[in-house]
């Protein structure tokens, strides 16, 4: 598998990170527009998965460290991309200085960020109707 993953800003990676988050969060899970749309993308450095230069995820780091919208389409999902894309993230914010990077996670993905080493905090809440923790991640070596 010829896996590739793209670092740049929004008005590089728009188009396809913005195609892949609309399938996955608007129409696979419902996610209103307004709420996927936070305005928050060009402050962001975003990650594109690539295989065999097909654009497959995407997940974004904002300036405080926190990552999100990280998505990889139905197709794509078991072939390590959502794996990829987050060491790529976290590699970016030890870069940046980081001393830890956080996330809000999806309930039904917790054991994927525990392998990574993230520990969970905090009470289950709803975003977008759907269930999530808060997860941090120290970064130092």
């Amino acid at each position: 598998m010829a896996l590739a993953i793209k670092e740049g800003s929004w008005d590089e990676l728009e188009a396809e990170a913005s195609e892949i988050r609309r399938v996955v969060f608007i129409e696979e899970q419902q996610v209103p527009q307004a709420e996927e749309w936070d305005g928050r993308d060009p402050d962001c450095r975003h990650f594109l998965a690539l295989h065999d230069g097909i654009p497959l995820g995407t997940a974004r780091l904002l300036p405080d460290a926190h990552i999100g919208r990280v998505a990889v389409l139905a197709e794509a999902r078991g072939l390590g991309i959502g794996l990829a894309l987050m060491r790529a993230a976290i590699e970016a914010a030890r870069r940046d200085g980081h001393a830890m990077v956080e996330l809000a996670a999806q309930t039904h993905a917790l054991a994927f960020y525990t392998r990574l080493g993230f520990e969970a905090f905090g009470d289950e809440f709803l975003d977008a109707g759907i269930a999530h923790r808060n997860m941090r991640l120290e970064l130092n070596d």
